[in-house]
């Protein structure tokens, strides 16, 4: 593949996904909310997409209730996908999961009310996933014993840098009622952090897309597939809506990573580049390209 532009091709890409809160025998989420079919439809759009992911990437509220049988639900329809994608599938637990029931369900494990921390090594570019529930609340924090266990793992630099993810993002929230379910206490997480080898933060609980820093670390929040928050409500007014749910991809390069937001449904394109064209432009030099697609006409 000809590089058509001064960065090189992405070293990896991820899809982030968050907050499917699915339920026991498929039941509509609040009474109305598709939350299968949405996500359905975005594993669909995933596949038709040409990409080769190394990892879906799901960052918690996978069910709404914690049962065992929306795992299991949820499990039949994601795997089936990573197996052709040739994908990891990386699974964090949220406010609205139960660690026993996702340990026995999804992770094959015996139960346990234990934090369900994880590293994965996606081909030198490591994922730590963080476990930011507290059993019985719908708040986030990160325990002592998580953090030195964090610090103990980020003391050996990865080939390719290192991606965490979390439920709880620690970032400010514009709606003022979420800031009583924020992550607490995230100055010690930020001192771990510190000086590491981390290049960004993916999360979700807040069902719409937000970007942020926390300890100079890029921090990407995925809106949720199942429903998103009208954010053009007043702030104080804010609340669901069966509408804008999306995925976010993720691209690393090599000094960067960017993170693109993807609308979940069939909209209609007004038009695509051919393969002719394409191959018209790589045959050009990178003069000859400015010159053919750049020059104002």
């Amino acid at each position: 593949m000809v590089q058509l532009g001064q960065y090189p091709k992405a070293q990896q890409v991820l899809v982030h996904l968050s907050d499917t809160h699915f339920l026991s025998g498929g039941a509509l989420l609040h009474g109305d909310l598709p939350a299968e079919s949405t996500l359905e439809r975005a594993l669909e759009q995933v596949e038709s997409m040409g990409i080769s992911p190394s990892a879906l990437v799901f960052t918690g509220d996978l069910t709404d209730e914690g049962e065992t049988d929306a795992y299991a639900r949820l499990r039949e329809r994601v795997e089936p996908v990573a197996r052709r994608l040739g994908a990891e599938v990386i699974w964090l637990m949220g406010n609205h999961d139960e660690r026993g029931a996702m340990r026995s369900a999804l992770l094959d494990e015996e139960a346990s009310d234990a934090p369900v921390d994880r590293v994965w090594d996606l081909g030198g570019l490591r994922f730590i996933g963080l476990d930011s529930s507290v059993p019985g609340f719908h708040h986030g924090e990160l325990t002592d014993a998580q953090l030195d266990w964090l610090d103990a793992v980020l003391d050996v630099p990865a080939r390719l840098g290192t991606v965490i993810g979390m439920h709880h993002p620690p970032v400010p929230a514009p709606q003022p009622l979420f800031d009583l379910l924020e992550l607490r206490h995230q100055r010690p997480f930020a001192e771990v952090l510190a000086g590491r080898d981390v290049r960004a933060i993916l999360a979700g609980h807040l069902h719409y897309s937000l970007s942020s820093t926390f300890a100079d670390v890029p921090v990407s929040v995925a809106a949720a597939t199942c429903y998103t928050m009208n954010l053009s409500r007043p702030p104080r007014e804010a609340n669901g809506m069966n509408g804008g749910q999306s995925f976010n991809l993720v691209h690393v390069y090599d000094q960067q990573i960017t993170h693109s937001v993807v609308p979940i449904g069939d909209f209609e394109t007004a038009d695509t580049f051919s393969a002719e064209f394409i191959a018209e432009m790589e045959a050009l030099s990178p003069d000859e390209r400015v010159e053919a697609f750049s020059r104002k006409r």
